[in-house]
């Protein structure tokens, strides 16, 4: 008896390019899960970290998960001059921002770009979605709701948060949503349209 290797139940996703940003926060392991299904259902996963995310996740996990080189900083790009990934957000059908942490959240509604992950969403040429994450307090904070609402007047999309036990010890509002709530946001907006690229 021979061991063939399993092969996803579906690739309904194949053709559709997704850029996950992924920002710093203990949440930051339930992206590993998204990125892997994602991979799974046929997808092109592409994922760029904050110096901050490298502390609770390594590259070498996406970069196992996904097949493709981690960008960890902007003058990581495979083609020189591409220097800011300009070409990558371009291609992408979708970005995901999660953990969306109260910083990243608040650089991205002022418009600063002062690392990979920000240049990748200021310059995003497609649909983004966020995945809030932090502590109750930093989220219940007008300043933090002020910066929300801005993005979503300006068409980003949020899941989460959701309440429940916090890294900080508290219970409340600003748990990342679960990896299969993100999952299903994500799909949803992927088939909401054609992928940019034509699938093989």
């Amino acid at each position: 008896m021979t061991n063939k290797p399993a092969t996803p139940a579906t690739t309904d996703l194949a053709g559709y390019e997704v850029l996950a940003c992924v920002c710093g926060g203990i949440a930051a392991y339930k992206v590993c899960e998204v990125v892997s299904r994602l991979v799974q259902r046929g997808a092109g996963v592409t994922v760029a970290m904050t110096r901050s995310a490298r502390k609770f996740v390594g590259p070498t996990t996406f970069q196992a998960l996904t097949g493709r080189s981690v960008l960890t900083n902007l003058w990581s790009a495979a083609d020189p001059d591409d220097v800011q990934h300009i070409a990558l957000t371009g291609a992408s059908d979708l970005v995901l921002v999660a953990p969306a942490t109260a910083n990243v959240i608040g650089k991205i509604a002022a418009g600063i770009a002062d690392d990979v992950v920000t240049t990748l969403v200021i310059s995003a040429g497609s649909p983004v979605i966020l995945a809030p994450a932090m502590n109750d307090r930093m989220w219940a904070n007008p300043i933090v709701q002020g910066n929300v609402a801005t993005l979503k007047q300006h068409g980003f999309a949020m899941v989460g948060p959701g309440e429940g036990w916090l890294a900080c010890r508290s219970i409340g509002p600003g748990r990342m949503a679960e990896a299969t709530e993100i999952l299903e946001t994500i799909v949803a907006r992927l088939k909401s349209q054609f992928p940019k690229k034509v699938p093989n």
